[in-house]
């Protein structure tokens, strides 16, 4: 019999529509199956308490951890604290849309050519938000990671909001624990599966990216992420285009950044945001670490 573990990180995000959902699905398919959700040291109390629920459901289980450890950290505390063969890493912030979403996954479970092999099932995008930076911006992506792109490039596109993984392989890779703010543990870990000739299996099993933050919130998580590449930039050479970027550009990139981050950083924050600006400011922003 197949046997799942499914492992939802979260942070200040309810959980408790998502693990319903993932539930009734595990129910359906008669499986070994759990759902653990564990907090990472959440600051709104209140979706604290109302995740606590997810303990009253079957095969269930909500831990609150008093610190945040970062995500790389958090995601590995949940495979070790794992009791079945394979793990689903889902973020807490998706939203299940498709009513086969874990029978797809189960298919690959019981495939033996994909014992070893680490399956990624994509994101769709909730429908645009008119001004708000963070669906503008999804949006625009969109195009660059389609089941075709992904499949072309398959260790250069992949996420930890939803993937399924042997707990064996999750237990001798784990995600690298330096990684404790924002971004990119994600992409050194694809660079690391690439290492060990570990295949990921693209898949177009999605989950829906509908929770966007206001437009400040999202520049300041873009800042810490941009923050986080120059930190790991050496080993992330190859997986990023902020780090090939021509050399002739960096020059006047950061002029204009000098000249102009303010006025642009008011911008992405209003109303009427421009992806352009969104696109120079980053770019500046990198190059003046």
């Amino acid at each position: 019999m197949a046997e799942l573990s499914i492992l939802i990180p979260t942070y200040n995000d309810d959980c408790v529509s998502l693990v319903t959902g993932l539930q009734q699905q595990a129910e359906s398919l008669h499986i070994d199956y759990e759902v653990l959700v564990t907090d990472d040291g959440s600051t709104d109390v209140a979706v604290k308490i109302s995740n606590r629920a997810i303990n009253q459901l079957p095969h269930c289980r909500f831990v609150e951890r008093p610190e945040n450890v970062g995500r790389a950290a958090i995601r590995n505390f949940l495979a070790s604290q794992a009791r079945y063969a394979w793990l689903l890493f889902i973020d807490g912030d998706m939203v299940l849309t498709h009513p086969d979403y874990l029978r797809q996954y189960l298919n690959v479970m019981l495939t033996p050519s994909l014992r070893l092999t680490v399956a990624y099932g994509g994101l769709s995008i909730a429908p645009l938000q008119p001004g708000n930076l963070r669906s503008m911006y999804e949006h625009a992506a969109a195009p660059e990671h389609t089941l075709e792109r992904r499949q072309q490039f398959p260790y250069h596109d992949f996420h930890t909001a939803n993937f399924l993984i042997p707990r064996q392989l999750m237990l001798q890779h784990p995600f690298d624990e330096r990684f404790r703010h924002y971004g990119y543990e994600d992409v050194l870990f694809g660079k690391q599966l690439r290492q060990h000739a570990i295949p990921i299996h693209h898949m177009d099993n999605p989950l829906s990216f509908e929770r966007f933050e206001p437009n400040e919130a999202f520049v300041s998580k873009t800042e810490e992420g941009l923050r986080t590449l120059f930190l790991f930039r050496h080993e992330l050479q190859g997986y990023s285009r902020m780090l090939d970027m021509p050399r002739y550009l960096h020059a006047p990139l950061r002029l204009w950044h000098r000249m102009f981050k303010n006025s642009e950083r008011r911008n992405l924050c209003s109303p009427r945001p421009s992806l352009l600006l969104f696109k120079l400011y980053k770019a500046g922003y990198f190059l003046s670490l």
